[in-house]
């Protein structure tokens, strides 16, 4: 049947081959996990309907054997009471009814064969999911490992190909200048100040003098 050869596919699935294959393999693998989830839903309500249907076979049999022993408990009692054409008939209607509880039995056969094929193909996929899942959260973990690495390396590159010397040397040339136009303006303030300063001295110096030479007049 279909469902089986779609739950042998994935037990034939090599996880590790379909990993190379992916272009995202942390979503793949958890893409094959969901549909091993949903085949084994399939393959549980597949192997209860088949467990049903052989109950129902078995009980369709029982009902018919019923029938065979109640027909001929008639035909018993027809016997005793000499109707003999009666008993007739209820023997005939006894053998009808075992024939047709005869003919559930190869079907009743081959519902076992299918029941216990599913069950078997249940347990396989059980197994397998379990041994999936395992290799999935590892197979992930080493896919983000690589990727971490990946990133890394990349991001060590960019440090090493001399793009950030260039940008730290431009950063260093910015703040020298910038310390450069400090000092400057510092002394620029500074030279004012002291020009004022040396001026007043100046002035008081003239002072004094024409004040001494008013003195001696």
């Amino acid at each position: 049947m279909a469902l089986l050869e779609r739950v042998g596919a994935l037990l034939r699935a090599n996880l590790n081959d379909l990993v190379d294959k992916a272009e995202d393999p942390e979503i793949m693998l958890k893409q094959v996990i969901l549909d091993m989830q949903n085949q084994l839903l399939q393959v549980k309500t597949q192997v209860a309907m088949a467990i049903a249907d052989h109950h129902l076979l078995l009980k369709k049999k029982q009902e018919h054997e019923q029938s065979a022993a109640e027909w001929m408990r008639k035909a018993e009692l027809a016997v005793s009471k000499k109707q003999d054409e009666l008993a007739r008939a209820a023997i005939e209607r006894s053998v009808g009814y075992r024939k047709m509880a005869e003919n559930y039995d190869q079907q009743i056969a081959d519902q076992n064969v299918q029941v216990e094929n599913l069950k078997g193909a249940l347990q396989k996929l059980e197994m397998k999911l379990a041994e999936a899942q395992n290799k999935v959260d590892l197979l992930i973990a080493q896919n983000r490992r690589a990727k971490a690495m990946e990133r890394a390396g990349a991001a060590r590159m960019k440090l090493d190909d001399g793009n950030s010397d260039l940008a730290f040397d431009r950063m260093k040339r910015k703040v020298d200048f910038t310390e450069a136009v400090g000092q400057a303006t510092n002394e620029l303030i500074r030279d004012s100040v002291d020009d004022q300063f040396a001026k007043l001295e100046k002035e008081d110096e003239i002072d004094r003098l024409l004040a001494e030479l008013k003195a001696k007049s």
